[in-house]
């Protein structure tokens, strides 16, 4: 019988961590098991940040974005030393079980210290929804909502000033978030690392779009494809239409989580527990068919990115 177990958030916060750790500790509680939070990621977990938890100590995050127990960077981690000053720190208060809230080079991490005999759990916590294994991750869709917000808004200044805008959205070499910001919020066109980037198509389409008798137009952009401003002054030139660039930025991962994510992460947490008392470690929950399930660690590092289905990119082209 596990008696005591750690959580700890890693990486790019993202909002309804803090519903999971509220899950993670209350279920835990709930059936006998003690529970400790780590703060500042991994960092945190070298530096020994190791606090006892309790009911109380969850009370009133569900709604909060971000993460209470912080989160950090720390690519030091990589090294065999610095991971077993970890391991000895957790065991020192005779922890058996870690849980660990993050995207890919969180699960990195959780699978190393597997190896190396500290068990781990891992959940989904990245806006990129890029993990596979699992449809959604918690967060995305609260960033979701944040930037089609920010679309509408961008959308009520653009056809005032018969503007062109894009709008540059994080992702990294994952366009999910752009996708489906563009399905939602009417885009006309959309660049994402899936599909080859091309000048002269978006300017094309661009065109299209003004010889339909569009006034204005937005082109919803993954970060990182290129350079916006210089995309913005190639279309100007182009069209001569004045063109402007909205990075969306941190924003997007800001703000309290969306009921959905609260949900997703408090199933996930629960879940976790219920893994935890079976035996099983190594593992990374998702939620596949709208079903709670759970994987090999490993598995979801083959590969690091969740694919789409490829009919939403065609409902996308069909409605831009």
């Amino acid at each position: 019988m596990i008696k005591k177990i750690g959580i700890l958030t890693s990486g790019g916060d993202s909002p309804g961590m803090n519903a999971a750790i509220r899950s993670i500790t209350r279920t835990a509680i709930n059936k006998g098991i003690k529970v400790y939070g780590i703060y500042d990621g991994y960092l945190g977990l070298y530096e020994n940040k190791i606090i006892s938890f309790n009911r109380n100590t969850v009370s009133e995050i569900i709604n909060k974005g971000g993460t209470f127990l912080r989160s950090s960077r720390f690519p030091q981690f990589k090294n065999i030393d610095i991971r077993k000053t970890a391991i000895n720190n957790l065991k020192k208060k005779y922890i058996e079980v870690l849980i660990i809230i993050g995207g890919d080079g969180s699960y990195l991490g959780a699978k190393k210290l597997t190896e190396m005999g500290m068990p781990c759990i891992t959940l989904p916590g990245t806006i990129d929804n890029d993990i596979p294994g699992t449809d959604y991750t918690i967060g995305f869709f609260t960033a979701l909502e944040n930037i089609v917000q920010s679309i509408d808004k961008i959308r009520d200044t653009s056809s005032s000033h018969k503007r062109i805008s894009i709008v540059e959205i994080m992702g990294k070499t994952c366009g999910y978030l752009t996708l489906y910001s563009a399905i939602a919020g009417g885009c006309e066109c959309i660049v994402i690392p899936e599909i080859k980037y091309s000048k002269k198509k978006i300017l094309a389409s661009i065109k299209h779009g003004i010889k339909q008798g569009k006034k204005h137009l937005i082109i919803a952009i993954t970060e990182y494809i290129c350079n916006t401003k210089k995309l913005a002054l190639y279309i100007e030139n182009k069209t001569k239409r004045e063109t402007r660039v909205t990075v969306l930025g941190q924003i997007q991962r800001g703000g309290s989580p969306v009921s959905y994510d609260r949900i997703l992460a408090s199933k996930m947490g629960s879940f976790a527990i219920k893994i935890i008392l079976s035996g099983q470690f190594g593992r990374c929950i998702g939620i596949k068919n709208n079903k709670i399930i759970h994987n090999d660690i490993s598995n979801a590092l083959l590969n690091i990115k969740n694919f789409f289905d490829p009919k939403d990119i065609k409902l996308a082209k069909k409605l831009f």
